[in-house]
């Protein structure tokens, strides 16, 4: 559906019309800050600073969501699982949680804190001691050497390339699969600081000191840790945190100090795929934060972890295309969607979810816009309406599967940024809310942080200084 703008309305009437709506639930919640809902909240916290996931939000969030509601445990689901602060920091106040997630990085990094609350920590501590008379680069084995793609060739100093070689062999030979398990954890989460290269939005920044070729980079990183001490300093904080209380340590993350534990529960793939196979009215709480619609692209930004982990391009590249649709080369998935439910008996399930997603009327009005706007090739790449029609048609699926798998008076929190293309904002709160609503859920709050998120340097050269709703929405199974 495709709706055009007429001249004798506002070229963003719908968009007025649907912030009217929901104007009233529109509110600042000053208890929210940038720290809270980011991983910043976790840099100090025993086992979630071990790996740096700055994509994701803070333990302290959830427990101040759970708190908040006040809702009594039962079943926590988080569909964009990340790392698992949802996860473990629910579990702690003594949820049972589930958590899907398809990216290996964030799988592997939750599978390294289940093998911690089961590993000795003295076994560990002897393991860390004697490693640290360890020459990684004398013990290299070229079996071992990362097996790079495109992206990540020569990110690292030749001596430090040498010596991962010789971690991962030297890895390859300990028993205790725990502490195996951790130690390529420790691996995984210093390959950045190790590297000629820096996370920046939507892909790797490379420092001008690299030797690949044809760069004409000036960025200039700073210090680049050699391997050896990076990753022995990993490995002790690891050490330290295990060590924190000895069986007692997950009290760390429970309120008062009691141990009220549940399960965790981790589920590998799209939830896309995943959420259709849950049962109807089984989940009582969904805390979680999707992908944003801002062309962001983890395979990209998370190459070096995912070259580390086995992928090669091709299985990189089929990763991308299975992530819920942010950048600007994903694929529509509607045909590959519509055979599958089709053939679990739920091709009305299907038409419903697509009658939504065309209905809503502020979403037809945008993607009308930019494909105006890229047929004058005002837009900086001509995919960008496909990547926005794709993300929120691919959302309207997830919203209706969390809707049906919700029981009564459940809720879901869902932390998401609005997103401006071509100096079009795109309301992804206000949208986001309107669908849920057709598929039976209510809109409680829409909690704005109380400092938005500001445009990029381009924007802001084109369209003027203005800042973008970062929000919490609260939703509720009536």
């Amino acid at each position: 559906m495709n709706v055009a703008v007429s001249c004798l309305q506002s070229p963003a009437a719908a968009r007025e019309e649907l912030y009217d709506k929901y104007a009233s639930r529109l509110v600042t919640n000053r208890r929210l800050d940038r720290k809270l809902v980011s991983f910043q909240g976790n840099r100090k916290l025993p086992f979630y600073r071990w790996f740096k996931y700055k994509e994701g939000y803070s333990a302290d969030f959830v427990r101040y969501i759970i708190e908040e509601l006040g809702v009594k445990p039962g079943v926590l689901l988080d569909p964009f699982a990340g790392t698992g602060a949802t996860l473990f920091a629910g579990r702690a106040m003594g949820w049972d949680t589930i958590g899907i997630e398809l990216l290996p990085v964030g799988f592997f990094a939750m599978e390294g804190r289940l093998a911690a609350e089961t590993a000795d920590p003295a076994a560990f501590k002897r393991a860390v001691a004697k490693a640290q008379a360890v020459d990684w680069e004398a013990r290299y084995d070229s079996a071992f050497a990362l097996s790079h793609v495109a992206i990540t060739r020569k990110a690292f100093p030749e001596p430090t390339e040498r010596a991962i070689a010789g971690y991962r062999a030297y890895c390859s030979g300990i028993r205790d699969a725990r502490v195996k398990k951790l130690f390529e954890l420790a691996c995984l989460a210093v390959l950045e600081s190790v590297s000629y290269t820096r996370k920046d939005g939507q892909y790797l920044r490379w420092d001008h000191r690299c030797k690949r070729d044809r760069l004409k980079s000036h960025f200039d990183k700073g210090r680049i840790e050699p391997f050896g001490p990076a990753v022995l300093a990993k490995l002790r904080e690891i050490e330290r945190d295990l060590s924190a209380g000895g069986r007692e340590r997950d009290s760390l993350f429970t309120p008062g100090g009691k141990l009220q534990m549940g399960n965790v529960d981790l589920r590998r793939g799209s939830c896309l795929d995943l959420l259709p196979r849950l049962s109807s009215r089984s989940v009582d709480l969904v805390i979680t934060s999707p992908p944003y619609c801002n062309r962001y692209d983890y395979t990209r930004t998370y190459a070096l972890e995912l070259v580390f982990l086995g992928a090669d391009t091709n299985v990189i590249s089929n990763l991308r295309q299975a992530m819920l649709s942010c950048t600007v080369e994903n694929k529509t998935k509607v045909a590959a969607l519509r055979d599958q439910y089709e053939r679990g008996g739920q091709g009305d399930a299907f038409d419903r979810v697509i009658e939504a997603f065309e209905g809503q009327d502020a979403l037809q009005e945008i993607l009308a816009i930019l494909e105006g706007l890229g047929a004058e090739g005002r837009l900086n790449n001509a995919n960008i309406p496909n990547l926005v029609r794709n993300y929120f048609l691919e959302m309207s699926f997830v919203l209706y599967e969390l809707s049906r798998i919700l029981r009564k008076r459940g809720k879901i929190v869902m932390v998401n940024d609005n997103v401006r293309y071509a100096g079009e904002e795109i309301p992804v709160d206000l949208i986001l809310s309107d669908l849920s609503e057709r598929f039976g859920l209510r809109t409680s709050h829409i909690w704005k942080l109380p400092r938005g998120k500001g445009n990029s340097s381009q924007q802001m050269g084109n369209h003027g200084r203005s800042e973008l709703r970062k929000c919490v929405y609260v939703w509720e199974k009536p």
